[in-house]
């Protein structure tokens, strides 16, 4: 299972912008890689591991702005069309259950 983490946060005081620095900080720490600016993806080893990241993803909400988390079976996610500068991308793979550890 995947888990996509989306966010449009507002960056017009230092207060904020260090708020959603620490927001993309925190997900890094996680685990989770950029996938685009505001989109961020992390494999997860099913429904438990899901729940558990959502709670701590929940628990470190900045306090304006809106968070948005997506899950995909492993099969929806290797669906995923990508485009890079007007050329389709090959598709990505699920890692194996042995290189997460």
């Amino acid at each position: 299972m995947w888990i996509f983490v989306m966010f449009d946060l507002p960056v017009g005081t230092k207060q904020q912008m260090r708020e959603a620095t620490k927001f993309r900080e925190f997900l890094l720490d996680e685990g989770f890689e950029m996938s685009q600016f505001s989109v961020y993806a992390r494999f997860c080893n099913g429904l438990d591991a899901y729940e558990a990241r959502l709670r701590r993803i929940e628990a470190n909400l900045p306090e304006k702005g809106d968070v948005h988390v997506l899950s995909f079976t492993d099969r929806q996610y290797e669906g995923i069309v990508r485009f890079s500068s007007q050329k389709r991308k090959r598709p990505r793979e699920n890692p194996d259950q042995l290189a997460l550890f």
